[in-house]
């Protein structure tokens, strides 16, 4: 099964968050969903909510996000990048994958003591004749070589150790993800539900840490044959 869509329906039941709060100059965006329209957060809402906090000073992005389309996650990050605000990304449990460069977009970013940071390379669904498998080989190679000149210029990393890392499926701990240059600090908070890891299934991924697998797969209750076909269209067009 598609890693894209195994993660969707590993966590389909998964209680999910996504709302804004304003008050005088700063604003609170709480990104606690997967990425993407079809199994998450649309990029069209969170760059509409975006627009819709013109005028602060300061915006706080709370994330706690297992990734997603990459796509969705690229518009979110240009929108981030593009705001007048100071932009400030609290990882307060996982960002993993397309999360990891919406992160990568804001001014600063801090991850809270027991959260993790996740990179790795693209993933898609192809079908077809040999010549469909090749042009995804060539997007999937630019889309990696985008993702890596963001994580360059944050980290200042070598850009073969990135590569390296994306290869292997990389989990850095938030004081590896600070060590490396992907945060900015460790979080300091007092607030209880800020300490509490991301409660993912991520049996997508290969190398999840044992910290992050100490929950059951929730229940499927979700047609797979239906949301392997509307994948694969979603992936042609």
């Amino acid at each position: 099964m598609p890693k894209l869509l195994q993660l969707f329906l590993d966590n389909q039941n998964r209680p999910r968050d996504f709302h804004v709060k304003a008050e005088g100059n700063e604003a609170e965006i709480y990104l606690y969903d997967a990425i993407g329209a079809w199994f998450g957060v649309a990029a069209e809402d969170f760059v509409r909510e975006l627009r819709n906090l013109d005028g602060v000073e300061t915006i706080h992005l709370r994330m706690n996000s297992p990734g997603g389309d990459v796509f969705e996650g690229r518009a979110m990050a240009t929108a981030l990048s593009q705001v007048k605000a100071r932009t400030i990304c609290h990882i307060e449990g996982l960002s993993a994958s397309a999360a990891t460069y919406v992160a990568a977009a804001c001014d600063e970013v801090e991850i809270a003591d027991g959260g993790f940071y996740m990179i790795h390379e693209a993933w898609t669904l192809t079908l077809g004749n040999k010549r469909d498998h090749e042009h995804q080989i060539g997007l999937l190679s630019k889309v990696d070589d985008s993702i890596i000149n963001d994580y360059a210029k944050r980290t200042g990393s070598d850009r073969q150790q990135l590569i390296d890392w994306m290869e292997a499926e990389t989990w850095f701990s938030a004081a590896e993800a600070v060590e490396h240059g992907f945060a900015d600090r460790m979080l300091e908070t007092n607030r209880s539900q800020n300490r509490k890891r991301a409660q993912w299934n991520l049996a997508a991924y290969q190398n999840v840490p044992a910290a992050l697998t100490d929950q059951p797969p929730p229940e499927q209750l979700f047609d797979r044959v239906q949301a392997e076909r509307r994948l694969a269209l979603l992936e042609r067009r």
